[in-house]
């Protein structure tokens, strides 16, 4: 009998690549989504169950969680800028709902995907390995920590048989925010902003190998364990080196010392105040972007068997699809 994965967050970023491998590897698949007909794509995988619900709706999730094996909650809202409370019901809200769901239901591994990011702050000397103390900066890191916190309550409490994985800053084939915009989109239409010096440090996830390892912690994972997901540590600079070089580009590198970057930042979320829209570089970014994320992924080596892409070869696929004019669908990824 095929066993059955539930996936919440099918049709975001990750879910774009996380169902296609575990189609391939023989799972068949439930995906939450209230917005079937604007995903196309799905019609490609006839092992993919579509149940029609958000993550909050109690009845989809507990259809969807019924006689599945597996769980992968990818469900999330993230943006730089946005209303607290809608963090707070999507992260933890929702969270909490499909947990109840999963302990009620037998599920044998529920596998959440949280955030690297929720750290905050980094001590930039420091190495961040799972047991560096998070101290959250913003409004979604926050929600996603309390979403853990919920998730290990489930485990030491309940007996949920959850595994915790933290990617790092997503980028890849199929997206258009975050570290795509900043490293590849805007870069290749002549926006490129190398703060003090490109010596901040940052911390890419090939979102295909956050695939691979939510579907390794299925076997290798340690129930109530988190696990750094995410390339080796690299510099702006040398991000930005890569990818100029790659995308052959000849635009120059706007230099900006930290405190312009942040004042202007400041500037720019104040009018969205106004606006009622997120700003271009909105004053939260200085988490993410203004720091050095000395993120450590040998645990996730070690247990999961988990092997980065080398950073080349995923600027490669990436730098093709922006050339591509960003399809919905592309062969040599799916």
């Amino acid at each position: 009998m095929t066993d059955t994965v539930f996936v919440t967050g099918g049709t975001g970023f990750l879910g774009r690549h996380l169902i296609p491998a575990l189609c391939r590897v023989g799972y068949a698949v439930r995906i939450l989504t209230r917005h079937a007909e604007q995903h196309a794509w799905l019609s490609r995988y006839p092992q993919v169950q579509i149940i029609d619900g958000d993550i909050n709706d109690e009845i989809a999730v507990r259809s969807g969680v019924q006689g599945s094996r597996f769980v992968i909650h990818a469900a999330g809202y993230f943006r730089f800028w946005g209303d607290e409370a809608a963090f707070e019901r999507t992260n933890v809200g929702g969270t909490e709902n499909i947990l109840k769901a999963s302990q009620q239901a037998g599920i044998e591994r529920f596998i959440h995907i949280s955030t690297i990011a929720l750290i905050g702050q980094p001590d930039p000397a420091r190495v961040i390995d799972e047991t560096y103390p998070p101290q959250p900066a913003d409004p979604y890191q926050a929600s996603k920590l309390r979403a853990e916190h919920a998730v290990l309550h489930a485990f030491t409490n309940h007996g949920v048989p959850a595994i915790i994985l933290r990617p790092g800053a997503f980028y890849g084939v199929f997206g258009d925010y975050a570290f795509n915009r900043l490293f590849f989109k805007d870069p290749m239409r002549g926006i490129i902003m190398q703060l003090n010096g490109g010596r901040f440090i940052t911390f890419p996830a090939y979102v295909p190998d956050v695939a691979s390892a939510a579907i390794s912690a299925f076997i290798r994972g340690r129930l109530g364990e988190i696990y750094n997901i995410c390339d080796d540590p690299i510099t702006h600079k040398e991000v930005f080196n890569l990818v100029t070089r790659e995308a052959n580009l000849k635009f120059p590198r706007i230099p900006l010392p930290e405190w312009l970057g942040i004042l202007s930042a400041r500037v720019l979320t104040s009018f969205s105040r106004v606006t009622g829209r997120e700003p271009f570089y909105p004053i939260n970014l200085r988490s993410y972007v203004y720091n050095y994320w000395r993120v450590s992924n040998e645990k996730a080596r070690r247990e999961l068997g988990f092997v980065p892409t080398p950073f080349i070869d995923g600027a490669r696929q990436t730098i093709a699809w922006y050339r591509a004019g960003q399809p919905a669908w592309m062969p040599d990824v799916e």
